[in-house]
């Protein structure tokens, strides 16, 4: 599902909203989710699941055109952790 496709799903849902504002929602949503995480705090969501950031060691890597050795800095990357409802929905 893209951005859109949810913007869609979720005005068909609320007749009421007009997309501009489904799309503002949206937005804000996704934009207060990403500065949370880029100041370091964990979102959760219940029943959905839970987003947070974990840090990766530096390490050496390969270049996979030339097979040189290369040095892959350390790096914050995103990280999601199922909640157990959507869990359980998936593994029915």
């Amino acid at each position: 599902m893209t951005r859109s496709e949810l913007i869609e799903k979720i005005a068909e849902r609320n007749p009421n909203l007009s997309l501009k504002d489904v799309e503002k929602i949206v937005a804000t949503v996704f934009d207060e989710i990403t500065d949370a995480l880029a100041s370091g705090d964990r979102v959760e969501l219940r029943g959905f699941g839970a987003f947070s950031t974990k840090q990766r060691k530096p390490r050496e890597g390969r270049n996979p055109r030339t097979g040189e050795s290369v040095t892959v800095d350390s790096k914050v990357v995103p990280y999601f952790k199922t909640g157990k409802k959507l869990r359980d929905m998936l593994n029915q």
